[in-house]
C-alpha cells in the first residue's frame, strides 16, 4: 500500500492572520505542496477562525487537484460552513478555544449519540468522514459503529516523547489500533506532531494509508522551501516502508 502525505497548511494562515492582511496565502502554500508531491491538503476550520477562513475552503476546493481534508468540530456551525465547500474528507476533532493545538482524540464512546447524526449528515452530502482518535481499541470499535469511513490515529503522545526515550510501547499501541481499524473496514490515517526525526516508526505501520503533517513541515519550509520540505518528508516516509 502506498503511503500518502497530507500537508496541513494551517500555520501559513496563522502567519497571515497575525497581520490581518492577505499574505502569506495558504492557498498558494497548498498548491506548492501539491506540486511537490503531496497527495492531500488538510486545513482545520476552527470556531474562532484563528487561522483558516471560510473563504480558504472555497478557494482550495476550486483549485486543488488532490483531496481536501477539513478538520472541524462536530457542531452545527461547523457543518454549515464545511458542507457547502464539499471537501473530499471531513475529519471530526475535539476542539477547545483555550488550546494552542488539538490536545487529544475524540471520545467517540461518550459522544456517540452526537456523532452519529453528524456522520450521517456528512455521508449524505457525499463527504467521507474520518474521526481523530487516540489509539484505544474501544474508541476504534465505536468509530466503526457510528459508520465513519476512517480513523486518524493521534500520534501526539508518541511525538511528545523525548528523542532518546524508548518509544516501542507507543508504537505498539498505534500498530495494534491500526490493525483493528483495518480489520473493521476503516481506512487508517495518522498524525499530530510528526517530524522528519520521528516519522519512520509510524510510517512503517503497513495499515496506515496517509500521514497528515503540518507544523514541522511548514516550519522546515520556512528555511528550505516547500518543495524541499515535502520531498524530504516523502522520502523519509517511503524509506520507512518495506
Amino acid at each position: 500500500m502506498t503511503l500518502r502525505l497530507g500537508v496541513n497548511v494551517d500555520h501559513v494562515a496563522t502567519l497571515r492572520q497575525a497581520r490581518g492582511g492577505h499574505e502569506p496565502e495558504p492557498v498558494a502554500a497548498a498548491l506548492l505542496a501539491q506540486s511537490a508531491g503531496a497527495q492531500g491538503i488538510t486545513v482545520h476550520l476552527r470556531a474562532d477562525r484563528r487561522h483558516i477562513q471560510d473563504r480558504d475552503l472555497r478557494v482550495l476546493k476550486e483549485v486543488l487537484a488532490v483531496p481536501l481534508n477539513v478538520e472541524c468540530a462536530a457542531t452545527s456551525e461547523a457543518m454549515e460552513a464545511v458542507i457547502p465547500a464539499k471537501p473530499s474528507w471531513v475529519t471530526l476533532v475535539p476542539e477547545s478555544r483555550e488550546e494552542l493545538t488539538t490536545q487529544g482524540g475524540l471520545d467517540v464512546i461518550f459522544l456517540q449519540g452526537m456523532l452519529k447524526p453528524v456522520v450521517r449528515e456528512l455521508r449524505s452530502a457525499g463527504i467521507h468522514v474520518s474521526l481523530f482518535v487516540d489509539p484505544v481499541l474501544d474508541q476504534i470499535k465505536m468509530a466503526a459503529k457510528v459508520e465513519a469511513h476512517a480513523v486518524e490515529l493521534n500520534t501526539g503522545v508518541y511525538s511528545d516523547l523525548p528523542m532518546d526515550s524508548d518509544a516501542s510501547a507507543e508504537v505498539a499501541l498505534l500498530r495494534e489500533a491500526a490493525r483493528l481499524a483495518s480489520r473493521l473496514g476503516l481506512k487508517v490515517l495518522a498524525g499530530h506532531g510528526l517530524t522528519l526525526q520521528n516519522v519512520g516508526p509510524v510510517a512503517a505501520i503497513p495499515e496506515i494509508e496517509e500521514l497528515n503533517i503540518g507544523h514541522s513541515l511548514i516550519g522546515r519550509a520556512v528555511f528550505v522551501g516547500m518543495e524541499r520540505a515535502v520531498d524530504e518528508m516523502l522520502t523519509a516516509m517511503q524509506e520507512a516502508r518495506p
